[in-house]
Order: C-alpha cells, then structure tokens, then sequence
C-alpha cells in the first residue's frame, strides 16, 4: 500500500482500457505490467460500435471480450462500455490514481490520440508492448494460411511474407474467393514499412517471460490435481470457460500444451497459429490455470499421472484423434478410473474463430490496411519531431 502523509496506507487503482479483441499474451503481458505498478488492475472495454466506428469490426463480440479479459490473472475488475476516449471523468469515477497504456499509438477514426486528456493531466504511464505478436499479425497469419510461426530450428520463430498456402477445404465451404493475395493480405507478415506496433516482429520467448507469467506456486498436499491437454490455440472464450468447468473438479489445474508438430498432425492445414511459445503464455495468464506442461505427450501415460499426482485427467466435447498405432490417449486414465469429459456449454472452437476471420476476409485486410497506414503517419511524424529537437 502507499503511504499517505507518512502514515495511513492507501489502495493505488490503476486502469487500462481497450479493445481487447483476440485476447493474447500480448494484452495479457501489459496488464501484468500494469497491475505492478499499484495494488488494483481496473480495466475498461469498448463495446462493439465504438471499435467498428474507429478501428473497424472486431473478431469477437463484446460479450466475449469482456469474460475474456475477466479470465486474465492479473485483473481485478472489468468496466463495460468504457468511452473509446480515456477521460478524466472515468478515472475518478472507479477511483483510479491514473492509466496505463504500452507504447503504441490509439488513435480515433479522426486520428485523436486517445489517451490525450489524461496525458495532459499527467495521469498516464506507459508500459512496453510486447514484441513479435498482436491481433493484426494473428489476423495476418489465418488469412495467409502459412505454417511459417511454427518452423524448426533456425527458422523456428521466422515469419516470411509471401509463402501462402491455401486451405481450400475451408475457404470453399464459407464460399470465399482468393483475391488480391498482395498488399494488404501480407499484413502483419511484411517487415517492410511497417507499423512499428502492429507489424510482426520476431517474437524470442525467455526464461524470464515464463517466470513472470507462472504463479510459480506447487500444489498443497491435500489438492485435488486435474489434469488437460491440448493445443490451445488462439486461446479463446471456449477454452476459457472449459477450463473454468474443470477447475470445480478440483483444486489444482494443470494444462499439457502439445508441439507444433504433434498439434499439426492432427488439426492439419497451417495449425497452430501460435507457436508452442506463444501458447505456454496465453494458458499461463489464465487464472484458472496453476501449470502448464510445455510439449506435453500426447498420450496421457502413467508416469505423467504419476509424475503429477494426477487425481484426474478431463477432456471437453471436441472429437480425440488416436494417437500413433490408433491408440486412444486416454487409455490410461479410463482404467484408472480418473478420466471424464467435461460440457462446459460453449461450443466456440479454434476453427471457428479462424472461420469468422475468413468470411469477413475483406473487411479485416481493410481494417488492418487502415489502422497500419495511420499509424506509420503517426510514427514518422513522431521520428521528425525528435530529429528537430536534436538538431534544434
């Protein structure tokens, strides 16, 4: 608590406000920074007509942004409807000392930082965007339909901009022609003038970023351990409220994440659209998750359940490919007595979502072609004001 007058001890609010869209470790990583920097993490959401009015359509609703955000560990309340412009009249009104934001730009549909009133004010603060990932680049990669995020070796964590490799299975069946492949469907793909925000960087996943994402607390010898696994790609309110399902079951939840490879295998296409890195920290800022095992083995074997005192293991409604030999990966836990499949009542999936993407392919490239281009304009005028500061 901070000390008022040397004494009494005051609660600091921090707020964050956004869109939220395609929640990913990105938002996740500046709301943990966020929280660090006082006691309470308040965050504001726009609804669904703000953003499509100043950004363009957003991939989820603004129901499932909101439970979305509500599901990351680091955040204490949720504001619905927050004004796109962050006013000083919403910072006193939920009691916050000031906002934080990273540093990229958010600008209006007339090009209105924002973030201007309460910087004026100087109750704002920034923290550092996280590099190598954002919606704009995770649009880019299902329009694209590149397995170039999940290569090996020395090309483990490049992306290249213009193998394209179409998944003709689902584009013919939401009746969607390819057109145009250039330009604005390399977005998030080009390292050529690009956004310095929104463009894809190469992401370098650390030690030290796991450590921060891990609660890093082991389970109390009377805990329950539930075990699941699976790919968890471009975690989503499905996944979310599976998991929240399966945390009632017990008191500690573990969640095995399979490899890029093992994940491609049997969701095929370009599958994963993020890396094994990119979901470790996507599962670890959920706040039903206390674990994750990085590169899980498909098949759930009795050392595993050992290894992790599994009580029980649980799978949701999703069809389980056999594992190699046709085996089925649950076999151990099924005769162990310590399997069950959980309805968590959301049927949201992966190729679901990457469907929406698709079917409005159009007005996404739009979208991102819109909000890149403002911000290279916002960037390159930001770089001219520093060279005339130097020079002047």
């Amino acid at each position: 608590m901070e000390k008022v007058n040397g004494s009494a001890e005051r609660e600091v609010r921090v707020w964050c406000d956004g869109c939220y869209d395609m929640v990913h470790f990105g938002h996740a990583n500046s709301l943990r920074q966020a929280k660090a920097l006082g006691h309470k993490l308040i965050v504001g959401i726009h609804n669904d007509a703000d953003i499509s009015k100043n950004k363009g359509p957003p991939v989820f609703t603004q129901e499932e942004r909101y439970k979305m955000v509500r599901g990351i560990k680091w955040v204490d309340e949720v504001v619905e409807n927050a004004p796109y412009v962050t006013t000083l009249e919403t910072l006193d009104k939920y009691d916050c000392d000031f906002c934080v934001h990273g540093d990229d730009i958010t600008l209006t549909a007339e090009g209105i930082d924002t973030y201007h009133l309460v910087k004026s004010a100087k109750r704002y603060k920034e923290v550092s965007r996280t590099a190598g990932v954002s919606t704009t680049d995770l649009v880019g990669r299902m329009l694209l339909m590149t397995r170039n995020h999940f290569k090996q070796g020395d090309q483990e964590y490049s992306v290249e901009k213009d193998e394209i490799e179409a998944i003709d299975s689902i584009l013919k069946k939401i009746q969607i022609k390819l057109e145009n492949n250039t330009g604005s469907s390399k977005l998030g793909q080009d390292h050529s003038a690009r956004s310095p925000w929104t463009g894809c960087s190469q992401f370098l996943p650390t030690t030290q970023k796991i450590i921060q994402f891990s609660d890093g607390t082991p389970p109390k010898p009377t805990d329950k351990i539930i075990y699941v696994a699976g790919a968890f790609d471009l975690f989503h309110v499905g996944h979310l409220d599976f998991l929240e399902k399966v945390k009632t079951y017990g008191d500690y939840l573990i969640v095995g994440l399979h490899t890029d490879p093992v994940v491609n295998l049997y969701k095929g296409g370009n599958y994963p659209i993020m890396n094994l890195h990119e979901r470790v920290l996507s599962v670890l800022a959920c706040k039903y998750v206390n674990e994750v095992v990085i590169g899980a083995p498909y098949s759930v074997t009795k050392d595993l359940m050992e290894h992790f005192n599994v009580d029980l293991v649980c799978h949701g409604q999703t069809p389980i490919a056999a594992d190699v030999g046709n085996i089925d990966p649950y076999a151990v836990p099924k005769q162990m007595g310590r399997f069950i499949l959980i309805d968590s009542g959301n049927t949201i999936t992966t190729e679901d979502i990457v469907e929406r993407i698709i079917r409005h392919r159009l007005e996404f490239e739009n979208r991102n072609s819109k909000k890149e281009k403002k911000e290279i304009e916002i960037f390159e005028a930001m770089q001219r004001v520093k060279i005339a500061e130097k020079s002047g």
